[in-house]
This record gives structure tokens, C-alpha cells and sequence, in this order.
């Protein structure tokens, strides 16, 4: 792919445009809006969200993980806690988060604390996985090297063996996370790039948003 090519994606953007003062003063009201008209429009995996975390040597990383709840508390995933994300969180325990819906010309992003999901809160959201998802999440040994697709292969084949029909138990090392937010910003693409930025931010009070130069 040559420069001409890659400079030719994302010539421009439009959008409704986006005013601090008609925007919902409650941030995650503002979020559900715009990811339900993300569902409507039919956006294929509309929960699949950038996490940033930092690492014990205070470098950034991130990956693709999948919100799974919002509620006023915060946004919600899962992962095992032994990944490399988990390690990042146990030692720098904040987040940032991103959306992104591009058809629409719109992103979400959030900045906040991270706290653990209660015990039984995880184990619900993984009894309703399904069971393929459940054993993939006890066989695999996320983010250590593994020599082989076969050995994890092996592993899944083993576990399922040991199991049978029963339902396994959420492993203790694998649950759920929640960035509680401090910072939301919606993002609007626009013409000439002269994208409507709205911030919001936490204090004593309660929310307060203002509009951010492109």
C-alpha cells in the first residue's frame, strides 16, 4: 500500500452536528443514546472497545476487549486476571477506554479508576457464557507463550474429558473489571476536519461538560 493510498482514508466526515448544550448533562444517558443508534444502524460488534492500561515500566499498551454493562458505576469487561492487561491493572490501576463507530463518524472515549467486579457478579456473567467460551477461558493460559495450538488444543480436550456434561466453575483467576469514569468525551466527525468535541468531566459536584477544539 503506498502513501497515496493511505492518505486517501478518511478524506473527510460528516455528522449532526454536536453542542455541549444539547447534550444530556448525565454522560453515560449520552453514551447509551449514542450506542443504541449504534445497534440500530446495524454496526457489526458496536461493544468492541480499545482498553489502554500501563505496565509496571509505565508503558502503554492495548488491545480490543468487549463491553459487556454500563450502568452510572461504570463500564464493564471481562478478561483473566493473569493476562497481561490484568497485570498492567494490578500495578497501574486505571483505564482508558475507546469506541469507535466509524460509518457514523463517531468515538467514545472514557478515562477512569479500575475496580474488580464483586465475586458473584462474575460468576454470573460466566455461567451465561457459552460453554465453549467457559472452557477456552480455564484451558487457556492468556498472554503466556505456549508452544504449540495443538498443547492448547490438548488442554481444552483434557478439560472437557475431566468435566463431562457439568458445568464448570468460573475459574478464580478469570472475572470481571469496571472502569469508573472521570472523564467521557463523545466525539462527532465533521466537515474539514473541524470535529465537535463534547467533554465531560467529574467533580464534587457531579458532571460538567464543555466543547474541546478539534
Amino acid at each position: 500500500m503506498t502513501k497515496d493510498q493511505l492518505w486517501r482514508f478518511g478524506d473527510d466526515y460528516a455528522g449532526v452536528p454536536l453542542d455541549p448544550a444539547d447534550c444530556d448533562p448525565d454522560p453515560i444517558a449520552a453514551f447509551r443514546t449514542w450506542f443504541d443508534a449504534a445497534i440500530a444502524a446495524g454496526l457489526p460488534t458496536p461493544n468492541a472497545m480499545t482498553l489502554a492500561t500501563v505496565d509496571e515500566r509505565d508503558r502503554p499498551a492495548a488491545r480490543i476487549v468487549l463491553l459487556k454493562e454500563v450502568d452510572e458505576r461504570g463500564f464493564v469487561f471481562f478478561t483473566n486476571y493473569d493476562s497481561r492487561k490484568g497485570k498492567d491493572l494490578a500495578a497501574h490501576p486505571f483505564a482508558a477506554l475507546i469506541l469507535f463507530w466509524e460509518p457514523m463518524h463517531r468515538q467514545v472515549r472514557v478515562e477512569g479508576a479500575i475496580e474488580k467486579l464483586a465475586d458473584a457478579d462474575s460468576d454470573a456473567y460466566f455461567a451465561s457464557r457459552p460453554r465453549g467460551s467457559q472452557l477456552g477461558a480455564i484451558a487457556s493460559p492468556q498472554s503466556q507463550p505456549i508452544a504449540t495450538r495443538a498443547l492448547l488444543e490438548q488442554r481444552l480436550a483434557a478439560l472437557e474429558a475431566t468435566l463431562g456434561e457439568s458445568s464448570p466453575p468460573r475459574p478464580a483467576n478469570w472475572g470481571g473489571y469496571r472502569v469508573v469514569p472521570d472523564m467521557i468525551e463523545l466525539w462527532q466527525g465533521q466537515r474539514s476536519r473541524l470535529h465537535d468535541r463534547v467533554c465531560y468531566r467529574r467533580d464534587v459536584g457531579g458532571w460538567t461538560r464543555e466543547r474541546l477544539a478539534p
